[in-house]
C-alpha cells in the first residue's frame, strides 16, 4: 500500500523580554535559585489581577510582519483549563477564537495561526525528592505557532525548524535555544492511502532538530507497519526517547472541547489596530534578503547559511559589509572567515566578541592587492583579535609584504636555479609540472613574501 505521510507543527518559543506575561518578576527562568523570580500573580494567590506584556505582544506581531501573516483586528486572551502540578491556576492564559496572527509563510511551509500564551512551571523528578516544581518559568510570554498540514517527510520538517530559529533569533525575539527548552517543537502525524488525513498522533516535546526527525521518521514507520498487519491507530499524544530512539504514548489525545476555553474575564479585549500600526519600522534584515545579497556577492550556498546562522560571523560580516569593501574582498573574506577564523576562534585562544572587523577588512584589502599571499593572511589572522597597529604596519615591521619587485625576485630566481640543478633539468626537459616545487623554493628563500604567481612567471622565463 502507499501510505502519504502528513504533518503538522506546533512551536513554542520563549519571548526575550525583561518581565513576565502578565506580572513584574524577572523574565529569566534558568538564573538563580528555584523559585526566585515569583510573585502572588505567577503563583496565583487569591485576588491578584494579570496585566499584559506589552513588549511579548509587539514582538510577536513584528514576527508576524516578518513572515507576511494578517494581524488580528481584535483579539483576546483566553482561559485553557486543565489541571498539572506545573499550573498554578488550574488553567493557562492562552488565546483560542482570536489569536494575533493568521496566516504567514516559512521556508515554504504555511503557517495557520501564531498566539501568545504564558509558559508552565518546570517540573523536576528525582528518586529520593519525588517531584518538585519550579515556578520561575510559570508565566513565561510563550508565542505559540501552528503551521498548515502540508509537510510530508521529516527533512521538511527539520528545514521549516531550523528556519524558524533563525528567523526568532535575526529578529531579536526569542534565543530559542531548543536544549534549554526556549523552543519546543510538538509534531503532529498521520499517513493516509486517500486524500483524506488518517488518525492524528502528537509527538510532544522536542527539543532538538535530531529528535524531530528521528520521532517523525519513527511514527511514520509505526504507523504504516501498524495499518499493513491490519491494525488500528488512537489520537493519542506520544513522548520521545532520546535513549531508545522510539516514542511512547503518554495520554490520549485532547480536544478543544476537552480544554472549555472561555475568555478571561480579568484581561480586556484588544484593538489591535493602534499596537499593529507602530510595528516593524526597525525592521532588521531577514535572512532570506541576506541569502540574496550575498548570493550576489558571489558566496557559495554553504558558506551563506554559516555566515546566517553562525551569531558571531553573522555580525562580523555584516559589519564588514557595511564598510562597502569591493565584492571580490568580501568573498575572501566569507572564505576565511567561515574557515581559518572559526578554526582559530575554536582553538579557545581567542573569541570572536574582540575581533577588530576594520583589520579584518584592511587584511582581506591587502590580500585581494597582491602585497600579502594566503600564507601570511593566515598568519595574520590573531593580529585582527588585537587593539593596535594596522595591519599593514605589522606586516611592515615583520618584513611579510608580498615582493614584487622584479629585481629582487630575479635575484631569488637565479639563487634557486643554482641551487636546485635537477629540477630545472626536469623542467628544461618538458616535465612542467616541476614548477610547483621550484615556486616552493622560492617561496622559502624570500620567507614567504615572494608574489608565487610573478615567481612562478619568472622561472618559466628564465628557463625556457
Amino acid at each position: 500500500m502507499q501510505y502519504v505521510p502528513t504533518i503538522g507543527l506546533e512551536v513554542h518559543a520563549e519571548l526575550k523580554t525583561n518581565s513576565k506575561m502578565f506580572c513584574g518578576c524577572k523574565n529569566n527562568p534558568h538564573d538563580g535559585e528555584p523559585n526566585a523570580h515569583i510573585c502572588p500573580v505567577c503563583l496565583a494567590h487569591p485576588g491578584t489581577l494579570p496585566v499584559p506584556n506589552q513588549a511579548a505582544i509587539e514582538k510577536v506581531l513584528l514576527f508576524g510582519k516578518a513572515v507576511g501573516a494578517t494581524v488580528a483586528t481584535f483579539s483576546e486572551f483566553d482561559r485553557k483549563n486543565y489541571f498539572y502540578p506545573d499550573i498554578p491556576k488550574a488553567y493557562q492564559i492562552s488565546q483560542y477564537a482570536y489569536p494575533f496572527l493568521t496566516g504567514g509563510e516559512i521556508a515554504g511551509v504555511k503557517l495557520t495561526r501564531v498566539h501568545l500564551e504564558e509558559d508552565t512551571a518546570r517540573s523536576q523528578h528525582d528518586q529520593t525528592s519525588g517531584s518538585l516544581v519550579d515556578f520561575n518559568r510559570a508565566g513565561v510570554p510563550l508565542m505559540e505557532l501552528v503551521t498548515e498540514p502540508v509537510i510530508h517527510d521529516a527533512a521538511t520538517a527539520e528545514r521549516f525548524a531550523k528556519e524558524l530559529q533563525l528567523l526568532l533569533r535575526t529578529l531579536d525575539i526569542s534565543d530559542a535555544n531548543m536544549e534549554r527548552g526556549e523552543m519546543r517543537v510538538e509534531a503532529n502525524i498521520s499517513i493516509s492511502e486517500t486524500e483524506e488525513l488518517g488518525t492524528k498522533v502528537e509527538v510532544k516535546n522536542l527539543n532538538s532538530f535530531r529528535s524531530v526527525v528521528g520521532a517523525i521518521d519513527y511514527e511514520i514507520a509505526r504507523h504504516k507497519e501498524v495499518l499493513s498487519s491490519g491494525g488500528a491507530l488512537y489520537q493519542e499524544t506520544r513522548g520521545w526517547d532520546e535513549v531508545k530512539l522510539k516514542t511512547f504514548v503518554q495520554r490520549t489525545k485532547e480536544t478543544a472541547k476537552d480544554y472549555r476555553y472561555f475568555p478571561d474575564p480579568d484581561l480586556t479585549k484588544m484593538d489591535m489596530a493602534s499596537i499593529s500600526a507602530r510595528i516593524g519600522e526597525n525592521m532588521p534584515e531577514l535572512p532570506q534578503e541576506k541569502r540574496e545579497k550575498y548570493s550576489n556577492l558571489g558566496l557559495p550556498s554553504d558558506q551563506i547559511e554559516l555566515l546566517i546562522s553562525h551569531r558571531d560571523l553573522n555580525r562580523i560580516f555584516a559589519e564588514l559589509v557595511l564598510l562597502n569593501p569591493k565584492p571580490d574582498v568580501l568573498k575572501l573574506a566569507g572564505n576565511y572567515l567561515t574557515s581559518d577564523m572559526v578554526a582559530l576562534v575554536g582553538a579557545g585562544s581567542v573569541s570572536f566578541a574582540t575581533v577588530e572587523v576594520g583589520k579584518l577588512a584592511e587584511l582581506m584589502n591587502m590580500l585581494h592587492l597582491d602585497k600579502i599571499n594566503s600564507r601570511t593572511a593566515k598568519n595574520l589572522l590573531s593580529e585582527l583579535f588585537v587593539y593596535g597597529p594596522t595591519i599593514e604596519e605589522i606586516a611592515k615591521e615583520r618584513g611579510l609584504l608580498q615582493v614584487q619587485d622584479e629585481t629582487a625576485l630575479q635575484s631569488i630566481v637565479q639563487t634557486l636555479i643554482n641551487e636546485n640543478p635537477a629540477p630545472v633539468a626536469e623542467f628544461k626537459s618538458g616535465k612542467t609540472a616541476i614548477l610547483q616545487f621550484l615556486v616552493g623554493q622560492g617561496m622559502k628563500l624570500s620567507r614567504g613574501t615572494a608574489n608565487p604567481a610573478k615567481l612562478a612567471e619568472l622561472i618559466t622565463a628564465a628557463l625556457s
